[in-house]
């Protein structure tokens, strides 16, 4: 395995964020279509906070929102891995799954690929017992995605972050516990 990942599928390669990343994630996440079901794109300097708060994350906790790149190209592609929520909510803490990807990407199973392999990271080598996953219900591909993945629909809520954008405000929550 190439050392500058932490781990692999079979056509992904998931490490901790680096400076050179910016320009790539700040496009990905200025794409409107990337970023329909979020309340705005994201300015680059959103896009520089988001990555520092990922690095101090992996550093702490040995997890973030991974980068994400493909093993043939070696292209940063954007992010999937999970990462810890508080936001106040009955559920919360908990720990999420989740991914964005460059839009050039989509359909090519780079996010279902890449989120089986983050459980099977999360579960096997960070030895944890259960994640989530939220999405905005019209957001029905990474629904979608969440129930490839194996995870189980718990609810529809009210997410308290999202309350100003009646469009995005209701969310699904799915949770996939660890087989003993």
């Amino acid at each position: 395995m190439d050392k500058k990942y932490l781990f692999q599928s079979e056509r992904l390669g998931f490490r901790n964020w680096i400076a050179t990343d910016l320009d790539k994630m700040a496009a990905i996440s200025a794409n409107e279509e990337v970023m329909r079901f979020f309340p705005k794109t994201k300015t680059k300097a959103e896009t520089a906070s988001f990555i520092e708060k990922m690095q101090a994350e992996y550093e702490k906790s040995g997890f973030c929102y991974f980068a994400v790149e493909i093993l043939k190209s070696g292209e940063m592609i954007g992010f999937i891995g999970i990462s810890a929520q508080d936001y106040e909510c009955e559920f919360t803490p908990f720990i999420d799954i989740g991914w964005r990807l460059a839009q050039h990407t989509w359909n090519n199973g780079y996010a279902t690929e890449g989120a089986k392999r983050c459980l099977k990271y999360a579960f096997e080598t960070l030895d944890l017992n259960e994640i989530y996953a939220v999405a905005p219900v019209p957001n029905k591909k990474s629904e979608r995605i969440m129930q490839k993945i194996g995870m189980e629909k718990l609810a529809t809520f009210t997410h308290p972050l999202l309350l100003d954008d009646d469009r995005l405000k209701m969310c699904v929550l799915y949770c996939k516990k660890r087989a003993y």
